[in-house]
């Protein structure tokens, strides 16, 4: 028994699903453990929603364009695969909001929306006078009660008011999630904004004591580094640099799990199109509704059915520099539900990542769809690419038509923390630790889904694999 290989098999080949078959594969290496490791992924492509695009010079981000640099998770990884070299920062420049068919610039000071200067709330065109006295109310009005979890907008509304919440906070938050922040979780997504209420009672002044020295920092750092990184020649490229140090023969691309058998000390693990695969540990990388239909015999995944997930579009327009008549002084804005526009961001991508542009040119990249307004994803690419030039056209004035476009549909990509999402994650895991030992869930669907925020789980994952199959060889060993 000592001898013996013990087989580990990831399924999903997104950057979670990779980053645990990298780990793995290292940790074997380094400890000389007999561990087989094979990741299997669906597609014919690793990345998941990282997808990047060269064309004439420009670098166009299809998925999530960049990571923050504050979580390192991400900064790790690319060290391990040499690629610490290729990471760059963002510019930092005004962000605005659009509000009223107005762009306003984003009050400084502001944290997520979250006032931590009075100043620039005081003097911004943002809010009425009634709606700053109101969000003035934060400094007096007592700590909520504890409360195991509630919906963002709950929690803002009451603190802050209905008109900060609307044009500043939601057009924020919404757009991270591409949720409905009346239905999403704060224990799931900012549970720090709740824990900051709890110990300061106000909500400003506690953003302003717990960021003050942090903000400093990050405020010198600013001017010269911003909040982001992303890679010079792309996300995809730091996907590209895991992929080539997996070992030989451990990737099947192409191939779909229909389902999994659990066996008395082992799983069987049917794979559409070739052999079954052998698992005495698997990681299910893959989304909620995937893990869904592959364990569909077990009814300890039946809520993953009832879980949603928004679907989203991105929209990438390069135009020649002439092209935009009323260029604004900003890397980009967010847009309030109460405006009559349907993008929901616009990012000025040559500004904000200069290196993705070549000289002369102009990149923009437009986002559409969010809870509640997804219709938009379903019309064609010159449907969607007029809506957003029409959009555009309200604030920029541009006077040609794009050299090109890239439109990318994320069907039921973002999947949606809504109240009580941490507590039935944590009792899914927990039932699966009983009946299904040696299954591990990692992805965006449960905790975080930003790149870092991922490649966290994956590491999780690892050690979960670590923990159960060195406690199954002892348990075989002394059996």
């Amino acid at each position: 028994m000592q001898g013996e290989r013990q087989k580990v098999v990831i399924i999903g080949g997104g950057i979670t699903g990779l980053t645990a078959a990298y780990y793995l594969q290292k940790e074997a290496k380094e400890k000389g453990m007999l561990l087989d490791v094979k990741l299997v992924e669906a597609t014919h492509r690793l990345g998941g929603k990282i997808q990047t695009v060269k064309r004439d010079g420009y670098v166009i981000e299809r998925g999530p364009d960049s990571f923050l640099a504050r979580k390192q998770s991400a900064s790790r990884l690319a060290k391990e695969v040499g690629m610490d070299k290729e990471l760059i920062s963002n510019t930092s420049g005004k962000s605005y909001v659009l509000v009223r068919q107005r762009l306003y610039p984003m009050p400084g000071g502001s944290i997520m929306g979250i006032p931590t200067q009075i100043a620039p709330f005081i003097t911004t065109g943002l809010f009425s006078p009634a709606a700053k006295a109101r969000a003035a109310a934060d400094f007096v009005l007592p700590r909520s009660n504890p409360a195991q979890d509630q919906s963002l907008g709950e929690f803002f509304r009451r603190r802050l008011g209905d008109e900060v919440v609307e044009n500043l906070i939601e057009p924020l938050l919404s757009g991270i999630y591409a949720g409905d922040i009346d239905q999403l979780s704060l224990m799931s997504t900012f549970p720090q904004f709740y824990q900051v209420e709890q110990k300061y009672r106000s909500l400003i002044l506690g953003m302003k004591k717990s960021t003050g020295s942090q903000a400093k920092k990050e405020g010198s750092l600013k001017k010269k580094e911003g909040m982001f990184l992303t890679f010079k020649s792309g996300l995809q490229s730091l996907v590209d640099a895991i992929e080539t140090r997996l070992e030989p023969g451990s990737v099947l691309k192409g191939y779909r799990v229909e389902s999994i058998r659990k066996n008395a000390s082992d799983y069987t693990i049917d794979v559409n199109g070739r052999e079954k695969l052998q698992a005495d540990s698997i990681v299910m990388a893959a989304p909620h509704h995937a893990v869904h239909t592959i364990f569909s015999g077990w009814g300890l995944f039946g809520q993953f059915k009832e879980m949603l997930s928004t679907s989203v579009a991105t929209v990438a327009l390069a135009f020649p520099e002439g092209a935009i008549e009323e260029d604004i002084d900003g890397t980009g804005f967010v847009v309030s539900r109460n405006s009559d526009y349907t993008i929901t961001a616009c990012t000025w991508t040559h500004k904000k990542w200069p290196h993705s542009t070549p000289k002369g040119k102009v990149l923009l990249r437009c986002y559409v769809g969010r809870a509640g307004d997804e219709a938009v994803v379903d019309l064609s690419d010159d449907q969607i690419v007029k809506i957003v030039l029409d959009d555009l056209n309200k604030t920029m004035n541009i006077t040609m038509n794009p050299d090109f476009a890239y439109v990318t549909r994320w069907k039921d990509s973002m999947p949606q923390y809504t109240v009580g999402h941490k507590e039935r994650i944590e009792g899914v895991k927990k039932q699966a630790k009983e009946h299904l030992p040696g299954v591990f869930l990692a992805g965006s669907s449960y905790e975080g889904l930003g790149v870092p925020d991922c490649i966290d789980q994956g590491e999780a994952a690892v050690q979960s694999v670590l923990d159960y199959l060195s406690s199954n060889k002892k348990e075989a060993v002394h059996s």
